[in-house]
């Protein structure tokens, strides 16, 4: 049996922990920093998760745990 290939974009917008969860880094921290209020960017610079319906597809999209 062949091997699968990994989705590169998905590789680099997602982790899988090794406790198996898929860990994300959250969008809008890139410019237009000056309106945003500090609670918000420090919010913004945390992880998420992925649960769900969502995690069971990047899991398909990342057979080897990138």
């Amino acid at each position: 049996m062949p091997k699968q290939k990994t989705n590169r974009s998905a590789k680099k917008r997602f982790r899988i922990t090794k406790t198996g969860k898929i860990k994300h880094f959250k969008a809008g921290k890139g410019h237009l920093l000056t309106l945003k209020s500090s609670k918000r960017k420090r919010h913004l610079g945390k992880a998420g998760y992925i649960e769900g319906g969502e995690a069971v597809s990047i899991r398909k999209i990342l057979p080897y745990g990138a």
